[in-house]
């Protein structure tokens, strides 16, 4: 199974931590960020392809063309397109069921062997502020309503991940403007998805976001803890 991995942004709020480094490659106890990702990728993965942008040849020198056994590729994404325009980047390359990360977050093996049981899925964590992030609505079944992005006042405290388990099918619905208009959101493709498909909605015991350098410092006691690696 293949395993595709965002790592392309340079992650601008990291401040001073990314002028010569991509976000991905940031350490934690010692260990880049990917490093963390890729040895908690499931058994089920045998290839993993990254998406990758600023300074992404570091990101390529470092890990080469194995890891653990997975065959590693690299696409560049010369210009940002968002999440939506990474993935239809590389749409020819990838067959049947997949699994999509974000390259700068923490994921614990033990909800990735989970979400994998489903066919199309999506990643979440209930958490007390909701609204920093995509505010995800279920019906009662447990199945993906919508996503609001960043809403002023949330309908529930999941929010999304950024883990999808996807396949051929997330390409018959059209890509989806967000921000400025130039970049285009998966979660906005998956939510137009979940129209006529269930996409199981699964929750994380363990996730953690990587978005300033506040969060890098908690990610050490999250790797303390949870033995991520």
């Amino acid at each position: 199974m293949q395993a595709v991995i965002l790592a392309a942004g340079r992650g601008t709020r990291m401040g001073e931590l990314t002028n010569d480094i991509p976000k991905p490659m940031l350490k934690i106890s010692g260990r880049p960020i990917l490093e963390y990702t890729l040895a908690n990728l499931p058994s089920e993965i045998d290839e993993v392809i990254f998406i990758i942008g600023y300074l992404g040849h570091k990101i390529r020198n470092h890990f080469g063309a194995e890891y653990q056994g997975k065959d590693l590729q690299y696409v560049w994404q010369l210009s940002p397109s968002g999440t939506g325009g990474a993935l239809w980047q590389i749409k020819k390359a990838l067959h049947g069921k997949f699994i999509v990360l974000m390259g700068d977050d923490l994921y614990h093996q033990k909800d990735l062997k989970k979400i994998l049981k489903h066919d199309l899925a999506v990643l979440v964590k209930e958490i007390d502020e909701p609204s920093r992030f995509g505010v995800i609505e279920i019906d009662d079944n447990g199945h993906l309503v919508q996503i609001a992005e960043k809403p002023a006042r949330p309908k529930s405290n999941l929010v999304n991940a950024g883990v999808y388990v996807l396949d051929g099918r997330i390409f018959n619905y059209p890509l989806v403007p967000v921000y400025d208009g130039r970049e285009f959101g998966l979660p906005q493709t998956m939510a137009q998805m979940a129209d006529k498909h269930k996409i199981k909605v699964v929750r994380a015991e363990v996730w953690h976001p990587n978005t300033n350098g506040d969060d890098l410092q908690k990610a050490e006691e999250i790797v303390k803890k949870y033995f991520l690696i």
